[in-house]
């Protein structure tokens, strides 16, 4: 996704929340009923279709292999962004901000849910991605530059030796401010404080890393979950499609 989408979907998730927050300010018991209500149910329910049609195509590889030919995963799962936020606004609307029957009650929560769920759910992935990609290649230098440090204190065993003692970080602040070594002395503490530093800068990026893995890890039950509330939505979606032609379709009247 571009780089503006997060916070054009963002704004787009903030709109349906207003939408939903405005049933105490305004109700209309008959919008959902009548003609362009209707119109707003049939809109957004084929939008809400999408991400479906989506999950389908991902999971079924002779699908996802023929529809891959005209439009690629990159783009669908745009549409699949996109209708998944357009869909529930277009239903919200739809209600009328009349919330009386359980289905309806059920259906718009399960609604918020599934949207919120998703989309915290992807951006927070997708960002916890990009950082653990930069923290890779920041500790691919890091390790680069350790190596080269190292072969450079190896050139030099008896003295790198002398200075085990001031390895530790009160005894390497006495080192470099309170003792007056040589000045060859003093170039080879300095370079052993540096390639300390080195080792302990990869210790803590290494931790950062497997912190960041285990948030991918966690990720991975939110899109199981996800994937259930999703199924749910659909459930309780296609309850409320089949009530609506049971009970005719008035908007037609």
């Amino acid at each position: 996704m571009r780089k503006h989408d997060p916070i054009l979907i963002g704004g787009l998730v903030a709109l349906l929340f207003v939408i939903w927050l405005g049933f105490p300010l305004h109700a209309s018991p008959r919008f959902a009923g009548s003609f362009w209500g209707g119109v707003l149910a049939i809109i957004g329910t084929t939008l809400m279709l999408v991400p479906l049609l989506y999950s389908i195509i991902k999971r079924i590889k002779r699908v996802k292999k023929v529809v891959t030919r005209y439009a690629s995963m990159k783009n669908m799962l745009t549409w699949h962004i996109y209708a998944g936020v357009f869909g529930p606004i277009l239903v919200l609307l739809h209600t009328g901000h009349k919330y009386e029957s359980p289905l309806g009650i059920a259906l718009a929560a399960m609604t918020l849910i599934v949207v919120l769920s998703g989309f915290i759910g992807r951006f927070l992935n997708a960002r916890i991605t990009r950082t653990i990609k930069a923290k890779q290649a920041m500790l691919k230098e890091l390790n680069t530059a350790y190596q080269e440090a190292g072969d450079d204190l190896h050139r030099h065993p008896d003295a790198a030796s002398s200075l085990k003692p001031f390895t530790w970080i009160f005894t390497r602040f006495i080192l470099r401010f309170l003792m007056k070594p040589e000045p060859a002395q003093q170039d080879l503490s300095s370079k052993v404080a540096h390639t300390i530093e080195l080792a302990e800068s990869i210790a803590d990026l290494e931790y950062a890393i497997h912190t960041h893995e285990i948030f991918k890890r966690v990720f991975k039950i939110w899109l199981r979950t996800h994937i259930i509330l999703s199924t749910v939505l659909y459930v309780l979606l296609a309850f409320h499609v089949w009530s609506a032609i049971h009970f005719g379709l008035r908007w037609f009247a």
